[in-house]
């Protein structure tokens, strides 16, 4: 489905990425792991179209992606769920889902506002509200939902429960779990590593912008010595 080879990325003289190489398959959930300014989220806007590639390649279902503008990313099937959340403050809840939906043929089971309010209760009994008037975890779940009614083939989600509380984090991985067991796609960063491993098929870690171990669940915790050696400060 995903494939990025060889993939270079940077800021201005800055370069960030040397060579990462990753693929995801159809119903896999991957997570990104590595320290903060390791790489990661220039690795995810560089898929979706928001840092342009120095060079390599990306493609989805063998669409090229590199170097294209972001909405060539949405039209190939990624959806995102951007670091900060990033909704529509302007918008009520039921504007902001309306705003981003799509419809995809190629989806057995399509996204509809019923079927994210379905999902997500607390969103349609918050439907009216603005979306700057929702806690910080109605707003994750808000955002999750406005990447789903693009009804994506991979949806990507960037830091996915930074600065929630304990118990609202619990309640997006148990979201996240649902969709793998509907067969979603997922590729995932996030810094809660135990709740990664229960949920995820692979691990990538980034050290430095380059990609320096790719394993199951079963290997991670096979190698206790990759927290300390890479993902503890």
């Amino acid at each position: 489905m995903l494939t990025v080879s060889s993939l270079e990325a940077g800021y201005g003289d800055v370069q960030v990425l040397f060579g990462i190489s990753l693929s995801i398959a159809q119903g896999e959930v991957v997570t990104l792991l590595g320290r903060n300014g390791m790489g990661k989220t220039t690795t995810i806007k560089s898929i979706f179209g928001l840092v342009k590639p120095s060079g390599g390649t990306i493609a989805m279902d063998e669409v090229a992606l590199a170097g294209k503008p972001p909405f060539r990313a949405a039209q190939a099937g990624l959806g995102l769920v951007p670091e900060g959340r990033q909704i529509f403050p302007n918008l009520t809840v039921e504007e902001n889902l309306i705003a981003t939906a799509a419809d995809r043929d190629r989806a057995a089971k399509p996204w509809s506002l019923e079927r994210v309010y379905e999902f997500f209760p607390r969103l349609k009994e918050r439907r009216r509200n603005m979306g700057t008037q929702l806690s910080g975890g109605e707003q994750q779940m808000l955002a999750i939902g406005r990447a789903l009614m693009t009804n994506p083939k991979l949806l990507v989600l960037d830091e996915a429960t930074e600065g929630l509380a304990p118990v609202i984090r619990q309640e997006i991985w148990a979201c996240l779990a649902r969709l793998k067991q509907d067969g979603q796609s997922i590729l995932v960063i996030d810094k809660n590593v135990d709740a990664l491993v229960k949920l995820a098929d692979r691990h990538l870690i980034l050290e430095k912008g380059r990609l320096v171990w790719e394993g199951t669940s079963a290997d991670f915790l096979a190698s206790p010595d990759l927290k300390d050696r890479y993902l503890h400060v």
